[in-house]
């Protein structure tokens, strides 16, 4: 398709997506008072009983106005992406485009941080007494840590790990063992690492909207996907890195279904395989198992099947031989987060209020996006079932079903806070909802979300 006719396909929108403005709007708006609600209501609960284990509910944060080195670059990043995001995603080579986007998405997430400082924003982010980097020196000897590692999840036993080690399957923190082996130790290096490799994910997201989609909407989601305000929480975050991983998997996937990469069979092992790194990472990232179902109905081949599973046998065999059992630290870690914070945090007000913290993340422009997948859900069902569904009808689909992902972590108790930035793996595929709001007005949402981001990273201090 020439460029010229992108572009006059792009701006001038349907009656039909001009009529769902208005609605477009009150989906935002139910965002605003869901989020109000949220922090309200928990406001006077944690006034009432400290129950919340939060300063600034819903969001595990402090009030904290500050700036910082980023304060400067956050904005220009911002400005520029609104600016030009909308007619470069047309324009552009689709290789280039996926570059610049890339590029994008490590200059928002630094800048982001760096509103915090290096120090506070970036390379102390995980050296805190909850995170990873503190235990390094335990790995010593790897094989006897791994072995061992199930006696140290619970609260009470002698040398129990910090909360986000316990939390976490050992790939977690043996990722950061290996940073440290390689000669990339301490904070800075780990910090680096996560948001380099995590601002991969909005590449991938792009390459499989448009595998399992088309590029016209690929293209559409693009700014999208780079100006999201879940970006302040990827920053020198291990989550940043497990979405990552978890959106590789599902892309690969999509290209050995489709058959559009030179190897199928080396995608789906691949696909398969980071599926299974994953499920060691994190042991809530299972669920990313239904955007792999979603992926091979949606593109109606079980071909890459077979490989897709002998790929996700190698790590969950690798750990097991090594001697750690997952799910008997799964158990374990049921009730170390019964011990905890979790144990206390009232599941009646998280349910709802994990939603509120979702809807910060995503940001308005995402929420209006949902709206609209909400009203295309139908349609793209029955579609799916004659067999004939059109490339919006497929992306309705694939968000739907991470929408669907994210419900079953809010139901399963498992996520009681925290969620705008445990739930970012998920939350990656719900940004391409934007693709379907209309052309108009789409700068007005792209600042809309950058307004979110850089009101939330400067007037809040963000923890985890």
């Amino acid at each position: 398709m020439k460029t010229e006719d992108r572009t006059e396909h792009i701006t001038e929108p349907t009656p039909v997506q001009r009529t769902g403005h208005r609605r477009d709007l009150a989906a935002a708006g139910a965002g605003v008072v869901l989020v109000t609600a949220a922090a309200v209501i928990g406001r006077a609960i944690e006034n009432a009983d400290h129950t919340l284990y939060v300063h600034w509910p819903p969001l595990l944060a402090s009030w904290y106005p500050h700036i910082g080195p980023g304060t400067a670059a956050a904005p220009v990043v911002a400005a520029a992406v609104v600016a030009y995001g909308p007619v470069l995603a047309v324009r552009l080579r689709w290789r280039t485009l996926l570059l610049s986007c890339y590029a994008a998405s490590l200059a928002w997430v630094f800048s982001l941080a760096l509103i915090d400082g290096w120090g506070r924003g970036l390379a102390e982010r995980l050296t805190t007494k909850h995170e990873y980097l503190r235990v390094i020196g335990r790995f010593d000897d790897i094989g006897a840590a791994l072995h061992g590692f199930t006696d140290h999840i619970l609260i009470g036993p002698p040398g129990n790990w910090p909360a986000h080690v316990a939390g976490h399957p050992p790939g977690a923190t043996l990722t950061f063992v290996l940073l440290d082996r390689i000669g990339l130790g301490g904070g800075a290096w780990a910090g680096v690492w996560c948001i380099v490799t995590g601002a991969t994910a909005a590449v991938t997201a792009l390459v499989a909207v448009r595998t399992v989609a088309d590029e016209h909407t690929a293209r559409r989601a693009a700014p999208f996907v780079v100006l999201a305000p879940v970006a302040v929480w990827a920053g020198a975050s291990a989550d940043g890195y497990f979405t990552a991983v978890a959106a590789w998997s599902v892309t690969l996937l999509t290209l050995a279904a489709t058959r559009t990469v030179r190897s199928p069979a080396a995608a789906a092992l691949g696909a398969g395989l980071l599926f299974g790194l994953v499920c060691y990472l994190s042991y809530g990232l299972t669920l990313i198992a239904l955007l792999l179902v979603a992926v091979l109905v949606l593109t109606r081949t079980a071909r890459p099947l077979p490989l897709v599973a002998l790929g996700a046998l190698v790590v969950p065999a690798a750990f097991t031989l090594a001697g750690f059992n997952w799910w008997e630290a799964y158990q374990l870690l049921l009730e170390r987060y019964s011990q905890g914070a979790g144990g206390f945090r009232p599941y009646s007000y998280w349910v709802w209020a994990n939603l509120a913290c979702t809807a910060i993340a995503v940001g308005p422009a995402t929420l209006a996006g949902l709206r609209r997948t909400a009203a295309g859900a139908p349609g793209a069902a029955l579609g799916l079932r004659t067999g004939a569904t059109a490339p919006r009808q497929r992306l309705v689909l694939l968000v739907s079903v991470a929408l669907l992902a994210l419900l079953a972590a809010d139901l399963s108790g498992m996520s009681k806070a925290e969620t705008e930035r445990i739930w970012q793996p998920f939350i990656l595929w719900l940004l391409p909802a934007t693709a379907l709001l209309p052309a108009r007005g789409r700068r007005g949402w792209l600042a809309a979300q950058a307004v979110v981001a850089l009101a939330v990273n400067h007037l809040l201090w963000t923890g985890w």
